[in-house]
């Protein structure tokens, strides 16, 4: 791999290979993973058709505040296909999104979705405006501090790059790359830029952007010579943008995602035993196939699974 291999402390990431679902491109090249740009999965409308019925055992477990509402206040940052993203009527479709539904069904609960920049989810779990966060959060000792997961799927990193451009070297030192702010991708870069200077040589050209949608935009475009994403997110632009782009290399860092809820909820509780049941009963495996991300898969829905 990379000599630029370092470790990172945060992570928005996901991954499995062969995700398909998401926003189509227009005629420019530019993918729209915004509100009316979105597409389903192979065979599918946007999401699974699935009978999940209600958990006594996780239903008994949600905090009365919760229950009592009849609501699980969820925010997403909508951009971010196939995992979650804007689907024609503007509501959050993707993988992501259909597990989380199922979550609320087991729960009995209405999910009452709220789009979010990624970097606002967290603050409004620990403030109390959400319940809960589902954004392709890697779970990390870090985020720990402030926030539980209920860790659900496997994830890893992988870059892209244009068609035209030279394949990566031994080193990542004085590259034009593009990443989505405080994601993962973008925090492995900061930390690889760091290592290259203080090896003396020219820092990693970052290219940041506030969506997916505009990072990925900018490797389709030219703007930016590669891309470093969440493994889905980077295979499904590379399917969208046919012959613009192309897969560099391996996935790499796999790691653990979760849902982000404040720290010693029982809701936590109540999602890790909803999300085992989903497993064991299919449904969750179900899900993961309609949109061809099983290859992530997991067989235990386990809380604060990194240490």
């Amino acid at each position: 791999m990379l000599k630029s291999s370092v470790s990172r402390n945060g992570r928005r990431f996901v991954g499995a290979i062969g995700a398909f679902a998401a926003a189509a491109l227009v005629l420019t090249g530019c993918v729209q993973n915004t509100e009316g740009g979105g597409g389903g999965a192979p065979g599918s409308s946007g999401g699974a058709e699935l009978d999940v019925s209600v958990s006594e055992a996780a239903s008994a477990l949600v905090p009365e505040e919760i229950s009592s509402s009849g609501t699980l206040r969820v925010g997403t940052d909508a951009t971010y296909a196939p995992n979650q993203y804007a689907g024609p009527d503007g509501e959050p479709i993707g993988w992501e999104v259909d597990l989380v539904e199922a979550i609320g069904d087991k729960l009995g609960l209405e999910v009452e979705w709220s789009k979010e920049g990624f970097d606002q989810i967290i603050p409004k779990v620990t403030g109390g405006t959400l319940d809960m966060g589902s954004s392709s959060f890697s779970d990390t000792v870090e985020r720990q501090e402030s926030v539980d997961f209920v860790d659900f799927y496997e994830a890893g990193l992988q870059y892209v790059r244009g068609v035209d451009v030279e394949p990566l070297g031994d080193s990542l030192c004085g590259l034009k790359i593009g990443a989505q702010a405080t994601t993962t991708s973008d925090d492995y870069l900061m930390a690889a830029s760091e290592e290259c200077e203080a090896n003396g040589e020219a820092p990693i050209e970052l290219i940041k952007k506030d969506g997916q949608d505009e990072a990925t935009n900018d490797v389709v475009l030219g703007n930016t010579d590669y891309m470093l994403a969440d493994s889905p997110i980077a295979q499904n632009s590379v399917l969208q943008a046919e012959d613009k782009i192309v897969l560099e290399g391996d996935i790499f860092e796999a790691a653990p995602y979760g849902f982000v809820f404040a720290k010693d909820t029982e809701l936590t509780d109540a999602v890790q035993v909803a999300v085992q049941e989903l497993i064991d009963e299919g449904t969750y495996a179900q899900i993961l196939e309609e949109w061809g991300v099983e290859a992530g898969a997991v067989d235990e829905a386990v809380i604060n699974g990194v240490s």
